[in-house]
């Protein structure tokens, strides 16, 4: 996954590149990414404590709660957080089975790696 803050005019450029490939006939690699106005931006939802949880998941998916235990925080505020990074993208959640006790929500990367690039 990819990170940008060159907001819609970078946005525009990587697509109609990426329209230019389909258009030859060329093969375009899958990819994800994520276009913010400008770093500040990108900064206010790429917090230490989000970037902290994100290399926790990159290991295996995990609960929200496990992830504020692993993490030495609230439950809420972790669940703050998955929330705000699942709305941009980052990671994704599922419900899973818990025995005994109903389902669990379950928080993982969208993908492997995220490379950020930003431009002032």
């Amino acid at each position: 996954m990819m990170a940008f803050t060159d907001g819609v005019d970078g946005f525009a450029r990587r697509s109609l590149a990426r329209a230019k490939k389909f258009d030859k006939g060329e093969r375009v690699a899958k990819s994800v990414s994520i276009t913010f106005d400008n770093p500040l931006d990108m900064l206010a939802v790429l917090t230490p404590q989000r970037v902290n949880l994100i290399e926790v998941i990159k290991l295996r998916p995990m609960s929200v709660s496990g992830l504020a235990v692993r993490l030495k925080r609230e439950a809420r505020s972790v669940r703050r957080d998955v929330n705000r990074l699942e709305e941009v993208g980052v990671v994704k959640t599922h419900k899973s089975a818990n025995p005994g006790h109903g389902s669990v929500r379950m928080v993982a990367p969208v993908a492997e790696a995220i490379s950020l690039t930003a431009t002032i």
